[in-house]
């Protein structure tokens, strides 16, 4: 790793600045109250290239890695988009741009690539089932080769963006888990256009992040041509570990992103609010906890950009983004509570915004992965016998 200043994070740093500071907290507000999609924040991010940092430069993009989108994600978190700093970048800029990048056809790479990077294609991710839940090793969502097209059948929940989504990238089963010999064979991954026949979408109610829909889908004999397939058949597994990496490195941004956000404003508050003739700021029980909890999100940023690095080397970094977003959720929803106790009866009103920011970093508790089965992954690691 490198502690020397780059030119190029402090430029995207203060790029990320400039957005955040156009699309702050009110405008995320009238977003989440309107639940409505922040059109006008996505198409600022393309015209800052954030859509293509880890495109290559051959399809349009600026060719960066996982340090510059994790720095990405964080200052636009933490100077004033909350969630929406990692929300609208980790699915398509993140995950599916690294699943193409790496795994995908030369005609893939060439039909999806320039339009990631000009944030004109956005991607869902379809992971999660109903019954299989964290284990996806479980999915039951088939897809069986019949000609040269594969039908699938089945079901995803929790799928955000398919609501609007051009694409899904699907993980399937092309092979049932028990005719395998190994449990991770038999998954496969397929590039879905979301306009094919037989695909339903449905917006689920939820606590936060209603600035974009998170959903069901259902697939009934939806028609996919082979060509669709990313990867090889039935070895999709390690494609997709190669994806869900990005993805918890940028909840890690999102956990000390959201945790900043609101430690920067109840600072701000606890120097203008006074009581008993001094601000409030001057108690250190108001002060302690919220300057314990920003010590360790600036150790969580600092192990979130080892295990970008790890990423971008090619190594294992499986432990270091596991603790990286464990420990950086942890620290964020810690200073966001603290934040929202300085200050007091107005941390629950709207329009201080702190409350919104607690509903949205506490989906990190849940999202990618549990914190349970972080560390699950980190105490193996560490030696203990395996309990999943």
């Amino acid at each position: 790793m490198e502690f020397t200043p780059d030119p190029s994070h402090s430029l995207i740093e203060s790029t990320a600045s400039q957005i955040a500071e156009e699309y702050g907290p009110e405008y995320w507000r009238e977003r989440e109250e309107a639940e409505e999609f922040g059109e006008a924040f996505w198409d600022a991010l393309a015209a800052a290239d954030f859509h293509g940092l880890l495109v290559p430069e051959e399809y349009g993009g600026a060719d960066m890695g996982m340090p510059e989108m994790g720095l990405a994600m964080e200052t636009l978190c933490a100077e004033g988009c909350g969630m929406a700093g990692t929300w609208y970048l980790v699915l398509t800029a993140g995950m599916a741009a690294v699943g193409i990048t790496e795994h995908g056809s030369q005609s893939q790479k060439e039909r999806f690539l320039p339009d990631i990077a000009d944030g004109e294609r956005n991607f869902s991710i379809g992971i999660t089932e109903p019954r299989a839940g964290t284990n996806t090793l479980n999915v039951e969502t088939s897809a069986e080769k019949d000609g040269d097209e594969y039908v699938i059948n089945g079901e995803k929940a929790w799928i955000t963006f398919s609501d609007r989504a051009d694409n899904m990238i699907l993980v399937t089963r092309t092979s049932p888990r028990d005719a395998v010999d190994r449990r991770t064979d038999g998954i496969s991954l397929f590039i879905l256009d979301m306009d094919s026949p037989g695909i339903e979408v449905s917006p689920i109610d939820k606590h936060a992040i209603n600035y974009s829909k998170s959903c069901e889908v259902f697939f009934e004999d939806v028609r996919v041509p082979e060509e669709n397939l990313l990867g090889e058949r039935g070895g999709g597994w390690w494609p997709l570990v190669d994806m869900l990496n990005p993805e918890r490195i940028g909840f890690a941004a999102a956990g000390t992103g959201i945790g900043k956000l609101a430690a920067d404003h109840a600072i701000e508050y606890a120097n203008d609010r006074e009581v008993f003739g001094q601000p409030i700021g001057t108690h250190q029980a108001v002060s302690f906890p919220v300057t314990k909890a920003y010590a360790r999100m600036e150790t969580a940023s600092l192990m979130r950009d080892k295990a970008a690095w790890l990423y971008e080397q090619g190594e294992d970094c499986g432990y270091e983004t596991n603790v990286a977003k464990a420990v950086a959720v942890e620290s964020g929803i810690e200073a966001t509570r603290h934040a929202m106790q300085a200050f007091g009866g107005w941390g629950y009103a709207t329009e201080y915004d702190v409350e919104r920011w607690w509903r949205e970093i506490n989906l990190t508790r849940l999202a990618p992965v549990t914190q349970q089965m972080a560390y699950n992954h980190i105490s193996q690691e560490l030696g203990f016998p395996r309990s999943y």
